[in-house]
């Protein structure tokens, strides 16, 4: 299965047509999209793709779109600002959670982030000893790699000094203390993976997560790049991974 995690930024109005060359260069058979909060905008975009199944949502950020049908289910826990979606295939016991968590780089949202990750694994601990995925736009970056604050907007960057110039990056080590695998980077060590902001990408945002037992199952992951169509699409680059499920 080809699974691809694309933010499409503000529910993707007047950009369909630039959108579903970008997913159709990766040729999935499911998208999660983050800011999919225009359902005629996602139902023309799977048009587009050959997509039949599909949904969104006015007040849900996640929506999704796949080839193949797609048990569906929006769940928001107390902590989170946003709702996570789970995906079943019909006939199947293994999962996809797609997630958006906070925008916006500091202490401050960093300490949000943490409390909605840490709802969604609460959410979705029955599931942990079966294999599902967890992908989608985390807003935020990965131990050991760095944000450069000058290439921050003036408003961002005044708000990263307010609530502390060095911004404890917390809620990719909660996955990974959780027994997940980074999937970008358990495959490229040695690649940044910059996904955000399309036209310079400088830091990477958007991530595909699976169990560790199960981390053989992932047999490619990729920024989806190289074409004018992923600057003028999007904000974010996509994120695409290869996952077998024998």
């Amino acid at each position: 299965m080809r699974l691809l995690t694309y933010n499409i930024r503000y529910g993707g109005v007047g950009r369909v047509e630039a959108l579903a060359s970008v997913v159709n260069q990766s040729a999935p058979d499911v998208v999660v999209l983050q800011e999919a909060t225009r359902p005629e905008v996602v139902k023309e975009l799977a048009a587009a793709t050959d997509m039949p199944f599909w949904a969104a949502a006015p007040t849900h950020s996640v929506g999704f779109m796949s080839r193949r049908p797609l048990r569906h289910q929006w769940h928001r826990p107390r902590a989170s600002r946003r709702a996570y979606l789970e995906l079943v295939p019909e006939g199947e016991s293994w999962r996809i959670f797609g997630v958006h968590l906070s925008a916006v780089h500091s202490n401050w949202t960093e300490r949000r982030r943490v409390r909605e990750l840490r709802a969604v694994l609460a959410g979705i601990a029955e599931h942990q000893h079966g294999f599902h995925v967890v992908a989608g736009d985390f807003n935020t970056i990965a131990p050991g790699e760095t944000l450069d604050i000058q290439k921050l907007p003036p408003r961002l960057r005044a708000f990263v000094y307010l609530t502390g110039r060095t911004i404890r990056w917390e809620t990719i080590q909660i996955m990974l203390d959780a027994a997940y695998v980074d999937g970008y980077r358990a495959l490229h060590p040695d690649d940044r993976g910059l996904t955000f902001p399309a036209g310079d990408p400088h830091v990477r945002l958007d991530y595909v997560f699976l169990p560790s037992a199960f981390a053989p199952r992932l047999k490619g992951c990729a920024v989806v790049n190289g074409t004018p169509a992923t600057m003028d699409a999007s904000d974010h680059l996509p994120l695409v991974a290869d996952l077998d499920l024998a």
